[in-house]
């Protein structure tokens, strides 16, 4: 899929306009789908769809296969009778997520269309509901995960009573009949969701769209993950991790990066033929055409920070299962279209594994003005199996990034792109069309020239992320058809776009 010249955006759903104070699978999303298509785009690449815990990072969930109840459209749900009319009448800002407040509107709706609709009687609906969770392997434990972590009013599972935290099939049996509205709740709002989400992607594909998604190697600990199956993680008789992923310390940071997810038990899963794994790639794959594996490196080695360390100075690398494990999920489901993310100080090694299966890698052209020609990241070192980016969800926006640089890094930018400051995003931009890689990935806000104030992500903050949202007043009048000319000028644009169905 990745294997001819095309061109992708980058924008989570959250960041789309619309009413409700959160970017949804609703009419905004068809219509931004729609100005892709227009513009002969061929991708929308998006953050994890999964449930957001820790800081309302996509990438710490309470789920590696759930999905995020913030992005279903209530519209929807009104139309369907599981709402009353009129009850999403409430004001949030237009330009950025206030998550306390969404989150608490929404999900006490949600809670009243799943209550209300467990009461009706059977319909074809209902049908539909009881086989997506006779068909979904997952949804019963995080459903009573969800239900339980309500009861502890959202502590960590860590922090439940033993029975319910150290789950005994004695207990899971208990729990299940005594939270069987909660339960059936958590599962309707599941459905909801993927019923949506489901509809969303039949009209990308009607318009020639495929969804790049994003699988994060790692788990957060405060998950359904790793209460259901703690056997897979490397944690000790009372539940607690003997070891948190990180990364040593670099010229970015002395200390390293303590990151604090546990850390899989790879002899354990290998004996288990990675079915966790298996079942993993194979629900990534049913969301998306194709998958950004976040961390790829964690694959060949991870590493392994004692949890009883406030650094992660003192850690050390482990190996990991490599290519035994992508052999065996590759036997089990075929070859998958998967781009490696290999950012960062990377070996031989993380190449030699993502080359036998000739995973596409990333180049960032924020990252290639830092050094001499033989960088990287520059355009005339790129090869066709890789995804040029201007920047990512961790980077500032392309205009902010330029805006922070020195003068004498200005002018090493402007003297490659042959620009001026006046109109440096505009040539970063052709100059990522231009490349010899098949595969350019754009952040919106670089298409809108925006400065940092849309940034999504800052990196090593905890709190204050992910936030931000456009408006369709930012985009200028003639933007698809002028991007829609660079892309076909450089050979990327989409000739099989289809008429919405």
């Amino acid at each position: 899929m990745l294997n001819k010249r095309g061109c992708g955006v980058l924008l989570h759903p959250t960041s789309l306009p619309g009413s409700g104070g959160i970017g949804t699978f609703g009419d905004d999303a068809r219509r931004f789908i729609d100005l892709l298509a227009t513009m002969g785009m061929s991708y929308w690449q998006v953050l994890p769809l999964t449930p957001p815990a820790c800081g309302n990072s996509p990438y710490s969930s309470f789920s590696a296969f759930a999905g995020n109840p913030l992005l279903i459209d209530l519209e929807q749900i009104i139309a369907e009778g599981d709402l009353p009319e009129g009850c999403c009448n409430m004001d949030f800002p237009e330009n950025s997520v206030d998550f306390d407040a969404v989150s608490g509107f929404k999900q006490q709706l949600l809670q009243q269309a799943g209550s209300l609709f467990l009461t009706q009687e059977v319909t074809r609906r209902k049908q539909e509901f009881w086989q997506f969770c006779d068909t979904t392997p997952w949804l019963h434990e995080f459903a009573l995960f969800m239900s339980l972590k309500q009861v502890a009013k959202g502590k960590p599972w860590n922090k439940w009573n033993r029975d319910s935290a150290l789950l005994t099939t004695e207990s899971y049996e208990k729990y299940s009949v005594d939270l069987k509205l909660e339960i059936g709740i958590q599962k309707y709002i599941q459905w909801q969701f993927f019923r949506q989400w489901g509809s969303l992607r039949k009209h990308a594909e009607s318009r020639g769209i495929s969804i790049i998604g994003d699988l994060p190697i790692f788990v957060a600990y405060d998950s359904a993950d790793v209460w259901s199956q703690r056997e897979q993680f490397l944690l000790d008789e009372k539940g607690k991790p003997t070891v948190v992923a990180g990364v040593p310390p670099d010229y970015f940071s002395k200390t390293g990066q303590l990151w604090g997810n546990p850390l899989y038990d790879w002899n354990l899963m290998r004996n288990q033929g990675y079915q966790w794994w298996i079942n993993r790639f194979r629900s990534m794959f049913e969301l998306y055409d194709v998958v950004r594996i976040d961390h790829f490196r964690g694959f060949e080695a991870a590493w392994h920070v004692p949890a009883s360390h406030r650094t992660a100075q003192h850690g050390k690398w482990v190996e990991g299962p490599g290519s035994d494990l992508f052999d065996v999920v590759f036997s089990d489901l075929g070859s998958l279209p998967i781009i490696a993310e290999d950012l960062g100080v990377i070996t031989s090694g993380v190449e030699e594994l993502r080359d036998r299966y000739n995973f596409p890698g990333m180049k960032i052209l924020q990252f290639a003005f830092g050094s001499d020609s033989s960088n990287p990241y520059l355009p005339h070192n790129h090869e066709k199996n890789c995804v040029v980016y201007t920047g990512t969800h961790d980077n500032d926006t392309s205009l902010g990034w330029y805006n922070s640089l020195s003068s004498s890094q200005r002018g090493r930018v402007t003297e490659y792109l042959g620009c001026n400051d006046d109109n440096c995003v505009q040539a970063l931009l052709r100059t990522a069309l231009m490349s010899v890689a098949d595969t350019v990935v754009l952040p919106f806000q670089d298409l809108l020239m925006l400065d940092d104030e849309a940034r999504m992500n800052i990196p090593g903050k905890a709190f204050g992320n992910w936030s931000w949202r456009f408006r369709w007043d930012m985009l200028a009048p003639d933007l698809a058809l002028k991007t829609g000319d660079l892309i076909e000028r450089y050979g990327r644009q989409n000739k099989v776009v289809k008429q919405t169905a």
